[in-house]
């Protein structure tokens, strides 16, 4: 018993969704075509945010950082979801784990906070126009970037860190696709009311005042827009927030129902874990080149040149 009471085991056992084999192949199809439209649209975001010089604006930096933590979550995640589909061998090792329970966490509260200092962005450009040059200039832009990213890993280290140092003895099964903290938490064979608090605790600046502060930049960007004298200026202004609060609400959405209405078994949970791990870095960049003339003028005169 002594040698079992080990704090991490060399490998660890996705089940993912093996207790419906029929899903497997289908979900490998679907998976593998998401992953490589995420990679083309992603990557297409970037170089074009640094190569087009209309888009080297305060919007696309963020929109390129979004994208990078797209790639960032989908690289860490999918390649080991593909081959657990593809073959019986449902395995993972120990450092792969360690990776996705790091990366995972800080891209997720990453993404949180970016997206609430992509709702700033937006407020400055509709309620402070004249003074947006000004406020939003590339350095505050780097600087507000940073934090979220340090933000983000500033969390997953604590989160993570506290997670793999509990002991599992010798629990390496994971009801799961890929190792997240709470699932990890989950084997631990002690006491896990300290992990369970700091996770609550380090959770509040990114699921509670993020989606705070979002509410209260489109709350002013919602009067200012209502303020306009004409329908032409409405409309403008509602089509440089449309594709950023689709983002908004396709993120948080799911993260509210989730905690409201928690997955009532385990197979449920893990699709809703897909759509933020798959869909949610593939519809992305199909959401802001779709809805976004610039990206799609930028795009289009790339390909002419290439032509």
């Amino acid at each position: 018993m002594e040698g079992e009471n080990m704090s991490f085991p060399s490998t660890f056992v996705l089940l993912g969704f093996s207790d419906h084999p029929c899903l497997e192949m289908p979900l490998f199809g679907v998976v593998l075509i998401s992953y490589i439209v995420t990679l083309v649209g992603n990557s297409s975001i970037i170089l074009l945010s640094l190569a087009e010089p209309r888009l080297q604006t305060p919007m696309y930096f963020f929109l390129s950082n979004l994208s990078v933590l797209d790639l960032c979550v989908t690289t860490t995640i999918v390649p080991q979801l593909l081959a657990n589909l593809w073959g019986p061998k449902k395995t993972i090792a120990s450092w792969g784990c360690i990776t996705q329970a790091y990366l995972y966490h800080w891209t997720g509260c990453t993404e949180c906070a970016l997206l609430a200092v992509m709702a700033f962005d937006r407020y400055v450009a509709i309620c402070q126009p004249l003074q947006y040059t000004l406020i939003m200039r590339p350095q505050v832009c780097v600087h507000l970037a940073s934090a979220a990213w340090s933000s983000g890993l500033a969390n997953s280290v604590l989160q993570a860190t506290l997670t793999l140092q509990l002991d599992r003895c010798g629990h390496h099964t994971l009801d799961h696709f890929f190792c997240e903290v709470p699932v990890l938490i989950k084997l631990a064979c002690g006491d896990t009311t300290a992990n369970d608090l700091s996770l609550a605790l380090g959770a509040i600046p990114f699921v509670l005042v993020a989606p705070l502060l979002v509410l209260v930049s489109y709350i002013f960007i919602a009067r200012a827009i209502l303020k306009l004298p004409s329908a032409e200026g409405r409309s403008k202004a509602l089509s440089t927030c449309s594709s950023h609060l689709a983002v908004i609400i396709m993120f948080f959405g799911p993260a509210i129902y989730m905690y409201l209405q928690p997955p009532a078994n385990s197979i449920q949970a893990k699709f809703m874990s897909s759509f933020y791990c798959i869909f949610t870095p593939l519809l992305n960049p199909l959401i802001y080149t779709l809805r976004n003339n610039d990206v799609k003028i930028a795009l289009k005169r790339i390909l002419q040149s290439q032509g």
